[in-house]
């Protein structure tokens, strides 16, 4: 399987985001977005998920982290994209279950070429120290869109949000991690009954 790396840019008049990803990563990672729990966020996908990650943003946050939350979302989901090129030899599937305390939180992916998202999580409060969780849903929008996947997200129970938060996204790497695992017994074959995806 070929170099599964890529790095792009994204430019618009609320934000600037810059974004290198390495699928076949050791979880190493690097941020600098002026959103906090955003970045304690990805950094739990780049470790479980073993995908190398560095992430530039700048974005009108004297208005809200709106913009920036979702437009890291839409260049990360772009930069998937790029990097796994054909989809060839992909496991295409992946689920994970993760618990933290009281909470537990289960992910489905499928890099199905379709864009869809089913998001199901309640969250106890607003906001998690200034983030609002509603920005949940708007980062996992953007990446859906532009990775083009079907991504099923569920929190099954919790108390805590910020638990809730942190299963979600640990699920999420995992997650990741299982459909873009190469299969071999699927060696240059794309995992698709229609020849593409």
């Amino acid at each position: 399987m070929a170099d599964r790396i890529a790095k792009l840019e994204r430019n618009t008049l609320e934000t600037q985001i810059g974004v290198e990803v390495n699928l076949d990563g050791s979880g190493k990672s690097s941020f600098k977005t002026g959103v906090p729990f955003l970045e304690h966020m990805l950094d739990q996908v780049a470790r479980h998920g073993m995908i190398d990650m560095a992430i530039q943003a700048s974005g009108d946050l004297h208005i809200d982290a709106h913009h920036t939350v979702e437009d890291v979302g839409i260049t990360l989901g772009q930069a998937f994209t790029q990097a796994l090129s054909d989809k060839k030899g992909i496991r295409r599937y992946g689920h994970a279950y993760v618990p933290l305390d009281e909470a537990l939180s289960r992910v489905v992916i499928d890099f199905s070429g379709r864009p869809g998202l089913e998001f199901h999580a309640e969250f106890p409060r607003a906001s998690i120290g200034d983030f609002d969780v509603d920005l949940f849903i708007e980062f996992f929008q953007g990446f859906v869109n532009h990775a083009k996947v079907t991504l099923h997200i569920d929190c099954i129970r919790g108390r805590n949000a910020h638990h809730i938060a942190e299963t979600i996204f640990k699920a999420f790497g995992r997650a990741l991690r299982m459909a873009l695992e190469a299969d071999p017994r699927m060696e240059g074959i794309l995992p698709s009954t229609k020849g593409a995806l």
